[in-house]
């Protein structure tokens, strides 16, 4: 992780050239699948009456959340996304999401 602005801790601005910033680590180490507690659940809200796919709970590294919905998203041979944690699968697809995630090693999978 680059050590960025937005992270440091405490200090809005400082003169100082021998001034050491403190930084605060972001970053989430994924759990192993058997460990997720994930939530599999249909939603139609803001999607113009359209049935999308939600799984949720995921907690991890983002990079290892977009390889998980890029696997389920191929497996199902539809399109989707990966946004705010969740990942978002177009169509009614909950019942095969759940089945796919047991195969994968999740063991804590509810639908919703």
């Amino acid at each position: 992780m680059g050590k960025s602005k937005k992270n440091r801790v405490g200090v809005v601005y400082s003169t100082s050239d021998s001034f050491d910033y403190d930084y605060v680590d972001d970053t989430v180490e994924t759990l192993d699948p058997d460990a997720q507690s994930l939530r599999v659940i249909l939603d139609r809200k803001m999607r113009k009456g359209k049935v999308v796919t939600l799984v949720t709970g995921f907690i991890g590294d983002d990079e290892d959340l977009k390889i998980l919905g890029k696997k389920l998203k191929g497996k199902l041979g539809t399109g989707g996304s990966v946004k705010d944690g969740e990942i978002i699968i177009q169509g009614d697809f909950k019942l095969k999401v759940v089945d796919i995630l047991k195969n994968m090693g999740y063991k804590k999978v509810k639908a919703i």
